[in-house]
């Protein structure tokens, strides 16, 4: 984490030296560092991954619901990902609708899972 914060504030600084002259490269040097960031923070997935498969073990979970469960945690990042990098170069309106058709994405493909889990919320009250 050490390392992607350094990253971070070093592109913020680069970028803060170029914004008075050339603005345009201030802005690719932030979407670089975007983008790289994204790429080491990409390895952390494997430890998540690792969890939820052990949490998998404990208990007995279709692996659908892993599945969609893993593609929402994807959308969730690039979504918030493309929205960040369109609000920050003053796209606000773009970013928006990018978070709300991510938004909606989420909620489609939740939609299995809502129906299973209100279908065994039904079944118990019936018994």
């Amino acid at each position: 984490m050490i390392r992607i914060a350094i990253l971070g504030i070093g592109a913020v600084l680069v970028a803060i030296l170029f914004k008075k002259g050339k603005e345009e490269f201030s802005l690719y040097i932030a979407i670089a560092a975007c983008f790289l960031i994204l790429l080491l923070g990409i390895g952390k997935l494997e430890v998540i991954l690792d969890a939820i498969n052990k949490l998998q073990g404990y208990i007995q979970i279709n692996k659908a619901y892993i599945g969609v469960l893993i593609k929402i945690i994807g959308i969730t990042y690039i979504t918030e990902f493309a929205s960040s990098l369109c609000k920050d170069s003053g796209y606000q309106s773009i970013g928006d609708q990018i978070e709300l058709v991510g938004k909606l994405t989420i909620l489609a493909i939740s939609m299995p899972i809502l129906l299973a889990l209100l279908e065994t919320i039904d079944n118990f009250l019936k018994a």
